[in-house]
């Protein structure tokens, strides 16, 4: 909340005190949608609007939850970890009585329709990526700070930690590169620099439309990688992969594979720290729970966007490669998917750029 709504209500403020200021360029998420199908159109928020239809969202109120709900905690002495959890969770339970499927998109939301609201004569653009991954070219391919979404995914089964997964095999997994991200921007700017829009212009950055990537499709890569580029652990011992990840299309399978295969040998850990007085096992017992429950957080966090069934239109964005063109700046200022082999960039880029500049 505070980030990426009363943080975008900031700089806009601070926007409208610039003398010169042309226009004010927001970065937002295309999962501002929701779990929408179809279709998905380069449209702004209305202030109040929520995806149900049937909520009015009201900011003031939803700042004021938050408040009585860290008033509460704090008179309860909850700790830290206490404090992070709760909050967690009130986010998720807020975002979905409006319609959306985290806290993440829901505030960016919000962030959005503050933009909207308040910015008078303001020239707004927005910019919506969807996941974004490491670059495709610039400065050079595989280039990415930080282990994002994909990447902890990936490189989790090539270390031979992950051999399944919670997501529909078959729908789209919208990426796109994060150099193909920041042209939008720049081009975005260039557009827009002696071209003043009273409306809010949003710009789709994304490839489910004109290149799209099946989940299927990127295990099957990360599979052949692994197998021709094996991990070696600590110890120098190569960790070999045998098959894809596997899929698990409902949340009651996916549960069921791990009560089955993973809780058994917890009990055992735990029924022999009891007979040893907690002197043998303890630690491997914490870490192995620690890891069920943060597999489990991390499907319920990822699910909008592993049964993702919806296409990002680019009406505007295709204008705005049109307008590239057209001032010979299209092969600068590189945007378009279209151009991505998904095989080549994975294999080439995306998951040897992880491994080498993550680790």
């Amino acid at each position: 909340m505070n980030i990426n709504v009363v943080g975008a209500k900031n700089v806009l403020k601070f926007a409208k005190s610039c003398k010169k200021v042309k226009m004010l360029l927001h970065v937002s998420t295309a999962y501002v949608c929701g779990k929408s199908t179809g279709i998905l159109s380069e449209k702004s928020f209305v202030m109040g609007e929520t995806l149900n239809k049937n909520s009015y969202l009201d900011m003031d109120k939803e700042r004021s939850v938050i408040a009585i709900k860290f008033k509460e905690l704090r008179a309860k002495n909850a700790t830290a970890k206490e404090l992070t959890i709760a909050m967690k969770e009130l986010g998720l339970q807020r975002a979905r009585l409006h319609g959306w499927q985290n806290t993440y998109s829901f505030t960016k939301a919000m962030g959005e329709m503050v933009l909207g609201h308040l910015k008078e004569n303001l020239q707004i653009v927005i910019i919506r990526p969807t996941i974004i991954t490491s670059t495709y070219k610039e400065p050079f391919p595989g280039w990415i700070e930080g282990v994002k979404t994909v990447d902890s995914f990936l490189l989790a089964y090539g270390k031979g930690a992950l051999k399944f997964y919670y997501g529909d095999p078959y729908s789209k997994l919208d990426v796109i590169p994060g150099d193909m991200v920041v042209n939008t921007i720049l081009a975005a700017v260039i557009a827009h620099e002696n071209q003043y829009s009273q409306e809010v212009v949003i710009y789709h950055s994304s490839s489910s439309l004109n290149n799209p990537l099946k989940i299927s499709d990127l295990m099957l890569y990360a599979f052949h990688y692994f197998t021709k580029n094996p991990w070696a652990n600590k110890d120098g011992k190569t960790i070999k992969v045998k098959a894809p990840m596997r899929p698990f299309s409902s949340m009651a399978s996916y549960r069921k594979h791990i009560s089955t295969h993973y809780l058994p040998l917890l009990k055992m850990l735990k029924f022999v720290n009891q007979v040893s007085c907690h002197c043998c096992f303890e630690k491997t017992d914490i870490l192995m729970k620690k890891k069920i429950y943060k597999a489990i957080r991390l499907t319920e966090l990822y699910e909008p966007y592993v049964f993702f069934y919806g296409s990002f239109d680019e009406v505007n964005t295709e204008k705005l490669r049109l307008a590239m063109k057209e001032i010979n700046m299209d092969e600068m200022l590189n945007f378009d998917p279209r151009c991505i082999k998904w095989e080549d960039y994975f294999m080439n880029a995306q998951i040897p750029g992880a491994v080498k500049y993550l680790f």
